[in-house]
């Protein structure tokens, strides 16, 4: 090859991978001599929390809460409040309920679909046409809004029919049910709708669209609630083991780090292996069992889980997953052997600087307790601005009127100028609402919120991720460790990042909140698209979800490391994203050899806690742990403790390994940064130990001379 080539070739590479790092005599690790970085974005983050707090004041003086819980009609009226006209009319009834499946219900908590205060839920089978012909036309038209009966079906004042319904809630839900396999509607299996047809209750199913499903939904919800509070105690009891169990590895992992790491590694693979033969010795004990030979599709969806672990099918799809998991671990084990040798020494590396920086284990509560109140205050704001509309009423008259279609206040109208100038108007409802500014631009403080909400939960996790990282680092670059490193490494680090930093964590979390926000924006359009019969138009959605998917990924990945950089040199978040990436790009092989391998044991080492716990969870809340059998509350669906411990004992594992996990990417960028700024000679010496330079040194990639 020809030198021009070579030069050509090197200049390439040398965009791609950046310039590597120069000796620099006076670096000592973080530099604390820094100024404030992306100050414009610091600025524009305040105001666009100043004017998060706005909104959330505006809308706790609009909303009323009371109306998630309470049932209100299509005027805003409670039904069944003491002392007003609607107190004895307690239950809410629905002329279309399938509209309630709709997510408009989410934004504003009201069915799109009109709804009435009624004294007692439909008890028959009615259509409107039907009624007229029989003696049920004042028993029907109790079901519906003021008006002359010939005007009900031009005006939509009545329901097209009435459903026999059980009150949930207080509110009417069709009372549809299975009788001898048959699906029956009260206790009629078919029906006369009026118009000469005979309709049975599958059809009538399918007409109420999604009724049974909202009602079975609610009935779930109900149930599992109770279930909370009969084990909730239980709950608190399983994720505390979970912490205790979490924080003893931690520790044990601070100190036999190797030991632990294969201790972990063959803990795994046997807890899996006793997954598979338990779902053996379960798919054996149904054989043979009637009804356990039934499918998983004839079976369909039921709302009663437990019902699933009665038949062999579930068992031996089970059996067929955790298969599926130890063949795949055991594979990469065997494939990865030598790599993981290497990710033990730098997980050891990382248990050593744990040890100095042992505050680092307890910082987790506190980025959970800042998310908890990010999701709160998103929560109760969104609840206010979803039940901040109003009953709007009209001025309405028969001769010409100057205030005709004029907002009025029925308390006030018989005093008003609109009716002293137009005697036989009246103040009447026309819609519920409001014309307001606030409710105009109701939709945007609904986006707003959620907006805010991805960038505050992202600046959490950010200023997360840049305390530990600013913590760890210091730690490596200390030449004496730990004479060299900060009294309070966790609160310096803490303080360096709120100081100094603000605009750039906040321009991080910006941009991943945009990409966030286009993704449930995306999910939303698929939704609307659900019914729809373009193809290309499913195809292309589908294909920007999955794009924004891995943007997604990439940007979250490219913020850590570009957060560590920021915590070591105080440099704005492009700068110190460009940096992270070359560093990346000129130690790739090392990126997808060994940084992945450690992020596999680490999950491992999560798996298995998580895997203890359920276990335990499975065996004591399903009674089936002996001796302390009478212990065990009684529940409807078993399932929701479990599943609750498993997410929760999860997120405990997840926030303990993650401090790890930092600490491995922090250490590992210091030391590629090491490599190239020092030589290992008396003049540039390393800052990593000799042990960690005789592992990690292997599997450099040639970066080009400048």
């Amino acid at each position: 090859m020809s030198p021009k080539a070579k030069l050509h070739i090197q200049k390439m590479l040398f965009f791609v991978i950046g310039e590597p790092r120069k000796y620099d005599p006076t670096f000592k690790g973080p530099i604390h001599n820094r100024g404030c970085t992306d100050i414009i974005c610091c600025i524009l983050f305040i105001l666009a929390l100043l004017g998060y707090f706005a909104v959330g004041i505006l809308a706790w003086s609009q909303g009323d809460p009371r109306k998630v819980i309470y049932p209100t009609d299509s005027r805003g009226q409670f039904c069944g409040q003491a002392g007003t006209p609607l107190e004895n009319k307690p239950n809410l009834f629905y002329f279309n309920i399938m509209k309630c499946a709709s997510p408009l219900v989410l934004l504003e908590f009201q069915c799109p679909t009109p709804q009435i205060c009624v004294e007692k839920c439909p008890d028959r089978f009615l259509t409107l046409l039907n009624a007229f012909k029989t003696a049920d036309l004042k028993y029907y038209k109790s079901y519906c809004k003021e008006g002359s009966a010939p005007e009900v079906l031009k005006t939509g004042l009545c329901p097209a029919m009435i459903l026999p319904s059980k009150p949930l809630s207080r509110r009417c839900f069709p009372a549809f049910s299975k009788k001898n396999g048959v699906l029956v509607v009260g206790n009629q299996t078919t029906f006369d709708d009026g118009q000469g047809k005979i309709r049975n209750a599958k059809d009538l199913l399918e007409g109420a669209g999604n009724a049974t499903i909202v009602r079975e939904a609610r009935q779930l919800a109900m149930k599992i609630f109770e279930d909370y509070t009969h084990s909730w105690y239980w709950i608190l009891i399983g994720l505390v083991i979970a912490m205790v169990i979490s924080l003893i590895f931690i520790i044990l992992l601070r100190f036999l780090a190797g030991i632990m790491v294969w201790v972990m590694i063959i803990l795994v693979i046997l807890v899996i292996g006793y997954g598979i033969f338990h779902c053996y010795m379960e798919y054996a004990s149904l054989k043979g069992t009637p009804g356990a030979n039934v499918t998983l599709q004839e079976l369909g969806l039921q709302a009663d889980f437990s019902v699933y672990l009665q038949i062999q099918q579930t068992w031996l799809a089970f059996m067929i997953i955790l298969c599926i998991v130890e063949v795949i671990i055991i594979l990469l084990l065997i494939f990865l052997r030598k790599r993981i040798l290497i990710a033990i020494a730098l997980i050891k590396e990382a248990s050593r600087a744990i040890g100095y920086v042992m505050s680092s284990l307890f910082y987790p509560l506190l980025t959970f307790i800042l998310l908890a109140l990010v999701i709160a205050y998103w929560a109760v704001t969104a609840i206010f601005l979803s039940t901040s509309n109003e009953p709007v009423y009209k001025v309405f008259n028969d001769t010409a009127c100057e205030y005709s279609r004029n907002t009025c206040k029925p308390e006030t109208f018989n005093t008003s100028a609109a009716k002293l100038a137009c005697p036989d108007a009246k103040c009447l409802f026309a819609f519920y609402g409001g014309e307001s500014p606030y409710h105009k631009y109701l939709i945007a403080f609904q986006f707003y919120n959620v907006f805010l909400f991805f960038w505050c939960a992202n600046f959490v996790t950010a200023l997360g991720q840049v305390t530990l990282a600013g913590a760890f680092a210091s730690y490596y670059w200390a030449s004496k460790k730990p004479d060299d490193m900060p009294a309070f490494p966790i609160f310096s680090s803490l303080g360096r990042a709120l100081r100094y930093h603000t605009g750039s964590m906040a321009f991080g979390s910006l941009i991943l909140a945009i990409v966030q926000v286009i993704r449930v924006l995306l999910e939303y359009v698929d939704y609307k698209l659900k019914g729809a019969q373009n193809r290309f138009a499913k195809f292309l959605l589908c294909c920007l979800k999955c794009c924004f998917w891995c943007l997604e990924k990439f940007i979250k990945f490219l913020n850590r490391n570009a957060y560590i950089m920021i915590a070591i040199y105080g440099k704005n978040f492009c700068t110190s994203a460009r940096d992270a990436f070359f560093l990346l790009m000129r130690n790739i092989i090392r990126v997808a050899v060994l940084d992945k391998v450690t992020d596999f044991l680490l999950f491992l080492g999560k798996l298995l806690i998580v895997a203890a716990v359920g276990i335990l969870s499975f065996f004591f809340f399903s009674g089936k742990m002996k001796g302390i059998e009478s212990t065990t509350p009684a529940l409807n669906y078993y399932w929701v403790p479990i599943v609750t411990v498993i997410i929760g004992s999860y997120l405990i594992a997840h926030g303990f390994f993650s401090v790890y996990a930092m600490c491995v990417d922090t250490l590992f960028l210091c030391f590629c940064e090491d490599l190239e700024r020092n030589d290992g000679s008396a003049e540039r010496p390393y800052f990593m130990s000799p042990e960690l330079h005789d592992i990690l040194s292997e599997n450099a990639l040639p970066v080009p001379s400048k």
